[in-house]
């Protein structure tokens, strides 16, 4: 096996080098076609056995990007552990790369039951695992908890060798089916005896290494992850398809948002750049939306896709850094007051947060890697309405950029009339071509 370097985003791949083509077979979780006793990925024919300890080596050094190379269909299994990997990992260092390090951060609790096995994974600020571990009769129950760093990788999991029960493999013994196996990579548990060519390395070593199955097995996602894994008695089979149901949610915004999204328009159909239909931002968009700039309605036009009676910006007072302050008047000609309400017109409090969202994307669309795309309103956390907001109100909206990943932004808005707070929202929003 050769770990080789590979370019920012192109994940974690295996290389069969002792086939034809050198075919490729990418470590996704969508690829994963056997979890009985280890991870086995494939794409068509192409198959990699027990990827679990070399993905858990490369996700503990939080490295994102590597191709894998073998000359068989399975990585080297040394002394059943991580260490060996590791000490390669190490040896030849790692390379930051110009891309962002993007985490999914779980989001609402995961649960589910297989058999004799449970798992859930929990919203965390970091990635830890609690994991108890036994055989079906309870032998050798042990329970380990952690708080997953590199550091702590390193230390107190990569070590911990593949263990089995005897008579979970005698069968396999008895025919010559696991020629390669041995008390030199793995340990083996007879009866109420530990079965190994040196002692323990860690006093809990059985459930150290359920853990190390998990990182490899969540490493899956293709993403580093945040959130607390606890997990009683997994299997292969268990954290693959807690993989599945944590890509499940990573992927329920995106299906939300595609779902309220309009086809996208075909290049022969889109408009030129600066007519009065809206074009695609570029070095005008470069130039217009800059720190202390200002921008008047058509300008406003130019970056934002959205057009009558759907954009809540009128002209952009202020741009400071990550803070823009933009203006909407609010007049009796708002259609929406038609039905909001006969008699007492009233704007709408989503049209606020929409307010926020679309100057939001002004912030975000400023970046030159941004050019050409449309922001996208994903989730609002903290909305508080305070005041209502009448016809004749000058809604001044006053938004700063708190976090951008990748194609992931956050912002703190607030909307103001008078200088009185009238509606404040956190707001997710993503980028996407339009």
């Amino acid at each position: 096996m050769t770990l080789a370097p590979a370019p920012a985003n192109t994940g974690i791949r295996f290389r069969r080098m002792d086939l034809e083509d050198k075919p490729e077979v990418e470590a996704r979780v969508e690829n994963v076609s056997l979890t009985n006793r280890s991870t086995t990925i494939a794409k068509g024919h192409v198959k990699v056995q027990t990827v679990e300890h070399i993905l858990a080596a490369l996700a503990g050094a939080q490295i994102d990007n590597a191709v894998v190379e073998l000359d068989a269909n399975e990585p080297p299994i040394a002394d059943g552990s991580a260490r060996e990997y590791c000490r390669l990992i190490q040896q030849a260092g790692a390379v930051q790369q110009s891309e962002r390090r993007e985490c999914y951060r779980v989001t609402a609790p995961i649960e589910l039951t297989q058999g004799e096995t449970t798992m859930a994974i929990f919203p965390h600020d970091g990635f830890k695992i609690t994991c108890t571990s036994a055989d079906k009769g309870g032998r050798f129950t042990q329970q380990y908890t952690l708080d997953v760093t590199p550091e702590s990788w390193l230390k107190e999991l990569s070590h911990a060798r593949t263990f089995c029960f005897y008579e979970e493999i005698e069968y396999l013994i008895k025919h010559g089916l696991i020629k390669g196996g041995s008390l030199e990579n793995a340990v083996v548990i007879r009866d109420d005896a530990v079965l190994t060519t040196e002692p323990l390395r860690y006093r809990e070593e059985f459930v150290r290494h359920k853990m190390l199955d998990i990182i490899g097995d969540l490493s899956l996602l293709g993403r580093p992850i945040q959130g607390h894994v606890i997990a009683v008695r997994p299997s292969h089979a268990s954290n693959c398809e807690l993989a599945r149901l944590v890509q499940a949610q990573m992927r329920k915004p995106i299906e939300t948002m595609q779902t309220f999204t309009p086809p996208p328009v075909a290049e022969k159909d889109k408009p030129a750049a600066g007519h009065a239909g809206g074009g695609s931002p570029g070095k005008e968009t470069e130039q217009i939306v800059r720190d202390g700039a200002t921008l008047d309605n058509m300008q406003v036009m130019k970056v934002l896709p959205h057009r009558y009676p759907f954009l809540m910006v009128d002209k952009v007072t202020k741009i400071e850094g990550n803070r823009v302050v933009a203006v909407k008047n609010v007049t009796i000609n708002e259609p929406y007051f038609q039905g909001h309400f006969p008699g007492h017109p009233i704007m709408p409090g989503v049209l606020q947060l929409e307010a926020i969202a679309q100057v939001a994307g002004i912030l975000m669309l400023r970046q030159a890697e941004n050019f050409g795309k449309i922001a996208y309103f994903m989730s609002a956390e903290s909305v508080k309405w305070r005041k209502p907001v009448r016809p004749g109100d000058v809604l001044v909206i006053d938004v700063e950029l708190t976090k951008s990943r990748g194609k992931i932004g956050k912002a703190k808005g607030t909307c103001l009339v008078d200088g009185e707070i009238v509606s404040e929202a956190d707001v997710t929003f993503m980028l996407v071509d339009r």
